[in-house]
């Protein structure tokens, strides 16, 4: 959806020429979000800007949807574009409805439509169009005020956003309400995204893929899973930071990594069909009590099942812990530190036991693409240990 050819900016400054962007070649496939990475002075806004034209590059094109966007008025061009800045930009003066609204009218929509638009968008960013619409933009909250933003940029429904760093002045906590409701959004939405970001975590969580500039270079391009397991060198590397294996936790889920061949009991199995389950299963600590329906109920330790008599029901103890399929593995790794397990079932929406996920599971599945790059393809001893 978005091609940028050799796009480059040169400014004459009194001191000489400065290259802000140099030959950037990039592709965007429609319905992505491409996060653009790096330093202070990289490159990164520069090269957004280019694209709808608050920039004009100094040689190279850009393509949207394959046309060159050269053969289009700047004015056409921007009406088809989203942008979406870090200040927000709503015009005072107007209602949030005609904030929202402006493009839609400078396109001459009739005003029964860019009203329902409006209305449609305020759902959409999860607030109540009767208690907003009618309101100024000094009347809400910069949280709110970022979200009027994002549906102004949204109202026209154009195919192309443009996002400079849209969520860099709210607080952390609303920071992160927001990045979820956008990614909600964009599931349905499937909008072809360019978005600069500070924020590396930000990225991870919200790009499908990541551009990292330095020096007005396009130095790596990659999807954040490709860019955390192989960085291309030394820059990139320090900038993603030391904890670059954690960050991947964000990225991979639990159905991922699950077991799902799982020894369990029932609530009226025997004590001696707990432990004769846990020694053919290879457990270290324990197995899962299940109810009619599947769903986990508790836990029978080793060395309770060893000693114990009557049924399961009489002796399980509490579940510490569970996580769901859809999940990523920083929530179990998080669950795990937290309950001091090494292990935890997983059950799906339903709360149907599923399988179970286990602390040394997540390291091999971690580190199989880092033996893949560096040529380690060693077998390990298999995964039984809970």
């Amino acid at each position: 959806m978005i091609r940028l050819e050799n796009l480059t900016k040169v400014f004459d400054t009194p001191k000489g020429a400065v290259v802000a962007a140099d030959h950037i070649n990039m592709e965007v496939p429609s319905g992505e979000i491409c996060i653009l990475l790096g330093p202070s002075g990289c490159g990164k806004t520069t090269t957004l800007k280019m694209i709808n034209r608050i920039i004009r590059p100094t040689s190279g094109k850009v393509f949207i949807d394959n046309q060159d966007t050269t053969s289009l008025d700047t004015q056409t061009l921007r009406r088809n574009i989203g942008y979406v800045i870090q200040q927000i930009g709503l015009f005072p003066n107007m209602t949030i409805e005609e904030n929202i609204t402006i493009v839609p009218r400078l396109l001459g929509w009739n005003a029964k439509k860019y009203k329902e638009r409006a209305r449609e968008l305020m759902h959409m960013i999860a607030l109540e169009p009767d208690a907003f619409l009618k309101r100024y933009p000094s009347e809400l909250s910069g949280g709110q005020q970022q979200r009027i933003g994002v549906a102004r940029a949204l109202a026209a429904d154009p195919p192309v956003m443009l996002m400079d760093e849209p969520f860099g002045a709210i607080d952390p906590i609303n920071r992160a309400v927001i990045q979820d409701e956008f990614i909600k959004m964009q599931k349905e939405l499937k909008k072809t995204i360019m978005f600069v970001s500070h924020d590396i975590d930000e990225a991870i969580k919200m790009g499908d893929r990541i551009a990292i500039f330095r020096d007005g270079h396009l130095v790596q391009y990659a999807t954040p899973d490709e860019l955390l397991a192989a960085p291309q060198d030394n820059f990139v590397e320090s900038f993603l930071g030391e904890d670059r294996a954690l960050k991947r936790l964000n990225l991979i889920k639990v159905q991922d990594v699950i077991n799902s061949e799982v020894e369990t009991v029932t609530q009226q199995d025997s004590m001696e069909t707990a432990l004769s389950r846990i020694d053919r299963s290879g457990y270290q600590h324990a197995i899962i009590m299940v109810n009619e329906q599947r769903q986990p109920t508790g836990i029978i330790p080793r060395s309770v099942a060893q000693v114990s008599k009557g049924r399961c029901h009489d002796h399980a103890q509490q579940v510490p812990a569970i996580v769901n399929i859809n999940d990523d593995l920083r929530k179990a790794v998080s669950l795990m530190l937290a309950n001091d397990i090494t292990w935890l079932p997983c059950v799906d929406d339903n709360n149907q036991l599923c399988g179970h996920i286990t602390q040394r599971a997540m390291t091999h599945h971690l580190g199989a693409r880092f033996r893949a790059q560096s040529g380690n393809t060693a077998p390990t001893a298999p995964l039984t240990e809970e």
